[in-house]
């Protein structure tokens, strides 16, 4: 799998979660994922949750880092898989690099009662996509929340870290699916 930062700000509206964003924005075609920074600003009539949708309040931050993944499969199971993996990946690092009590629940991170993420996965007829977002600056949003400024966690490293760990666990699990045997 190939990964790329993207240094520029991007805002991400929800309208980036489809097939080909990541070939066409980062030049990487095939199982890719990318991280940059910027602004959410999703509207309810691009959110993918339908729960979300149902609230009619849409997704915002002032400033998120942001993961985007795509694999070339279309299996919505093995989306929500993976999605849980660069959840608890994110998590893993954040851990080890601060010193809060940090909570995953599903694909959601939390400190304390405070909402670091955002994250979705779904489908397309060609691909599956996986979103994640962990607030920076969490100004905008719409429930309490907490970012990676107060935290004191650099996005930049973060976002190295967590994509350097995601294509290493795929890897792995290739090899591990590669040196079993058959059983009747």
């Amino acid at each position: 799998m190939e990964w790329r930062w993207l240094p520029e700000e991007i805002v991400y509206s929800g309208r980036e979660l489809r097939s080909h964003w990541i070939a066409e924005t980062a030049g990487l075609e095939g199982d890719a994922l990318i991280a940059f920074v910027g602004p959410c600003n999703v509207a309810v009539e691009h959110l993918v949750d339908l729960e979300d949708a149902r609230r009619g309040v849409g997704i915002s931050a002032a400033q998120m880092l942001h993961f985007i993944a795509e694999h070339f499969d279309t299996d919505l199971a093995t989306a929500v898989l993976r999605q849980r993996l660069l959840v608890c990946l994110a998590a893993e690092m954040l851990s080890a690099a601060s010193v809060c009590q940090l909570r995953r629940d599903g694909d959601d991170l939390f400190v304390g009662e405070r909402k670091l993420s955002v994250s979705i996965a779904t489908t397309s007829p060609v691909s599956a996509l996986i979103h994640l977002g962990l607030n920076i600056d969490p100004a905008g949003a719409p429930v309490p929340a907490v970012g990676l400024a107060e935290l004191g966690i650099s996005a930049p490293v973060l976002a190295q870290q967590v994509m350097t760990a995601y294509a290493a666990e795929l890897q792995s699990c290739q090899a591990a699916c590669a040196k079993v045997r058959e059983v009747s």
